[in-house]
C-alpha cells in the first residue's frame, strides 16, 4: 500500500503525543532520581532534584581544560 503524499496527522494529535513523550521523560527521570536517592545520601530525605545537576546546566557550560606545565 503506497502512502498519499498528505499529512494526515493533526495539530492536536501531535500535540498529544508530544506531552505524553515529555509526561514519560519526566516520570523516568523521578523513578531514577529515587533509586539513586540511596546511593547518594541514605541519611538525609532532602529533595533529590537539588543534588541532580539539570541537563540545561550540562549542555552549557564547558569542563574546565586542565593546564599543562612543561
Amino acid at each position: 500500500m503506497a502512502s498519499s503524499g498528505k499529512k494526515k496527522t493533526t495539530m492536536a494529535k501531535l500535540t498529544r503525543e508530544s506531552r505524553l513523550r515529555e509526561r514519560r521523560l519526566d516520570k523516568q527521570a523521578k523513578k531514577d532520581a529515587r533509586k539513586l536517592a540511596p546511593l547518594l545520601d541514605p541519611d538525609s530525605p532532602e529533595d533529590i532534584q537539588d543534588a541532580m545537576p539539570s541537563e540545561s546546566a550540562e549542555a552549557g557550560s564547558a569542563p574546565p581544560i586542565p593546564e599543562t606545565v612543561a
